[in-house]
């Protein structure tokens, strides 16, 4: 390894990333690992000016919120995750799903996804979810995302709430994207960027870039994120557009919900030998985060996560 180190300066260990420990290491290569990921490592020059371009572009309009909305194709079919979507468009998906051997999941039962909270919000509970946390139409929205599947079409009742809806597409000019686009990873750093800087940062589903921006934020002193409880939403949700649940306690419910829910500090939930459905290091690196305190003190005790 040494040898080609000194040759090429980086070394990219493939498909290593989701077998890495979270606990049990010791302290001071846990922040090392922090120190390397949230400091360290930099994008291209390339990539760091344009992403550096938009967060000045958006700070200068004011606070913005950095909405992740993956409602994308890829996700959505391999989810099998169909709501609000056309019957022709839950075929489009499944005919995605089948022409990608190496995906075992082909028969999805979409609303039972759902119901577990397995399936990104869609767009128009997005809206529900801002407004009922108190966003109003003021409210600069950054869409963090590839191509939203149905297009405007599926982003017309976000629009509409939220007039103040940007995106990177819209606010560059069109002669400085395209040495990016076709490249997904890419495209997805210049989002990354504009999430770490936000003011709020909102997933619509819990997937890596949303765990390592929840992290980093963290790092950065434990910038506001709101991670929505899916499970808790749809149930809430459903409520509210059946009629069952007016207004006012549907959003009631929703901030309750998700009172601690903002990025507050909290222990990292540790499961003995089921590592991957414990808290991920990235997304909450306690071990980084006591600097000049006890964690104790930083956390407290009833803050606790951890299972036994």
């Amino acid at each position: 390894i040494l040898p080609l180190f000194s040759k090429h300066k980086v070394v990219h260990f493939n498909r290593t990333d989701t077998r890495l420990a979270n606990n049990g290491i010791q302290l001071d290569l846990q922040k090392l690992r922090c120190r390397v990921n949230f400091q360290g490592l930099k994008f291209t020059p390339e990539i760091e000016t344009l992403g550096y371009k938009l967060v000045r572009i958006l700070q200068d309009k004011g606070p913005f919120v950095a909405l992740h909305l993956r409602y994308e194709m890829d996700m959505l079919a391999f989810s099998g995750c169909t709501h609000g979507c056309t019957v022709e468009e839950a075929e489009e998906l499944k005919r995605l799903r089948y022409a990608y051997p190496w995906w075992r999941e082909k028969e999805i039962m979409s609303e039972e996804r759902r119901q577990q909270g397995l399936c990104p919000l869609t767009p128009e509970e997005a809206t529900l979810v801002l407004q009922a946390l108190g966003f109003d139409k003021d409210t600069q929205i950054y869409i963090a995302s590839g191509e939203i599947f149905g297009s405007e079409r599926r982003l017309a009742s976000l629009r509409a709430a939220f007039p103040h809806i940007v995106k990177k597409e819209t606010i560059l000019d069109p002669a400085e994207l395209p040495q990016f686009q076709n490249h997904s990873s890419q495209m997805a750093a210049l989002d990354f960027m504009v999430s770490v800087a936000s003011n709020t940062f909102i997933p619509t589903y819990y997937g890596n870039m949303a765990k390592v921006v929840e992290g980093h934020r963290r790092y950065l002193g434990f910038k506001r994120s709101i991670l929505p409880d899916r499970k808790k939403l749809v149930e809430l949700l459903d409520l509210h557009q059946n009629g069952t649940l007016p207004w006012n306690d549907f959003a009631l419910a929703v901030r309750q919900v998700h009172d601690k829910r903002m990025g507050q500090p909290f222990r990292r939930r540790i499961i003995p030998d089921k590592p991957k459905e414990e808290d991920y290091f990235y997304a909450n690196p306690e071990e980084c985060l006591c600097e000049g305190t006890k964690c104790e003190d930083l956390v407290g005790p009833s803050n606790s996560s951890t299972l036994h």
